[in-house]
């Protein structure tokens, strides 16, 4: 799919984007731009990567409709990982997260559809499923953008892969966690109750490429997550430390945190299906051509919903998660 192809990836220079970028060189592309604002990433990304020629680095933006059309010229896949992510930002500057990750969605499929690409592949969150923060309402907005865009004259393919929290990316809880014990002796959390959906990184584009490989156009991918309490994964990386005395102090839920995250709603429930052993599959409520009946075959899923609340890792999973992570030794 991706040999002696272009590919572009819109905020690449993420942690998302360096384990995107690493894998997809395996697969022998004909190029791969990276497009993202912060020159300072670029540079670094650029030294990690030795340099290599495959590599072309685009300072642009999203919400630039001409330069990113401009960055689209003769891509064949376009993976849109640009957006803002973090919860209080959001909250607290709404109008920039609207811009990015509503109007910036909106630019890259008018983008995508002009240039002629094959497909589109858009990672969302688990938080755009029953939003409780602007973050979520923009992710859903972006969700339901990229499912609209296969009903347009065009040729090109959009699709959604939702997941949960991946370990040790930018402003991950792991790097928070290992500061605070390393620095306060005490962590913070806001409610011990909370539960949390998670995955390595390298594991979440594996996932990624077969959503890539197998969306026909129009779907929801759902990533299915191991789940962990919260509390628990503080208490292994206390334990890791081996540093004595480290407390924990319950902080009070922040605006527009859940308990619980969820992946799969109850109404998205009624049109999901059971793909194998590593996805769901929600299909759209509008009308797509041939989408349903690609996946008639496909047997329904049994859960009313799916949440981070049920079948929590044990202490000892975490632990060989984050030593898999390399996270701990």
């Amino acid at each position: 799919m991706f040999e002696n192809k272009i590919i572009l990836i819109t905020g690449g220079t993420g942690s998302w984007g360096h384990e995107l970028v690493k894998q997809l060189m395996e697969k022998n592309p004909k190029e791969i731009r990276i497009l993202s604002r912060n020159e300072s990433s670029q540079v670094a990304m650029k030294h990690k990567f030795d340099h290599n020629l495959k590599l072309k680095f685009i300072i642009g933006d999203i919400r630039d409709k001409a330069a990113l059309s401009e960055a689209c010229t003769n891509v064949d896949y376009l993976f849109h990982l640009a957006a803002l992510k973090h919860v209080p930002v959001c909250e607290e500057q709404p109008y920039e997260a609207l811009k990015t990750n509503v109007l910036g969605t909106q630019n890259v499929i008018e983008a995508a559809i002009q240039k002629n690409i094959k497909k589109v592949i858009y990672i969302s969150t688990d938080k755009a499923a029953n939003p409780a923060n602007f973050y979520g309402f923009t992710k859903a907005m972006g969700e339901r953008l990229i499912i609209h865009a296969n009903t347009l004259e065009s040729d090109t393919k959009f699709v959604c892969v939702r997941g949960g929290n991946v370990l040790g990316t930018n402003g991950s809880v792991i790097h928070i966690f290992k500061n605070q014990i390393a620095e306060k002796s005490k962590i913070g959390i806001t409610d011990i109750r909370m539960t949390r959906f998670f995955l390595t990184i390298e594991d979440a584009i594996k996932l990624l490429f077969k959503a890539s490989y197998e969306s026909l156009g129009g779907e929801i991918f759902v990533m299915k997550m191991p789940t962990l309490k919260i509390l628990d994964l503080a208490s292994v990386l206390i334990e890791a430390s081996g540093r004595k005395n480290v407390h924990i102090e319950e902080l009070g839920i922040r605006p527009g945190e859940k308990l619980h995250e969820i992946l799969l709603t109850e109404q998205e429930s009624n049109n999901t299906i059971i793909f194998d052993n590593e996805y769901f599959v929600i299909l759209p409520d509008i009308n797509i051509v041939g989408l349903k009946e690609h996946y008639s075959h496909y047997a329904p899923i049994d859960l009313d919903h799916y949440d981070s609340s049920s079948l929590l890792m044990t202490r000892s999973e975490i632990q060989s998660m984050l030593r898999k992570g390399g996270f701990i030794q």
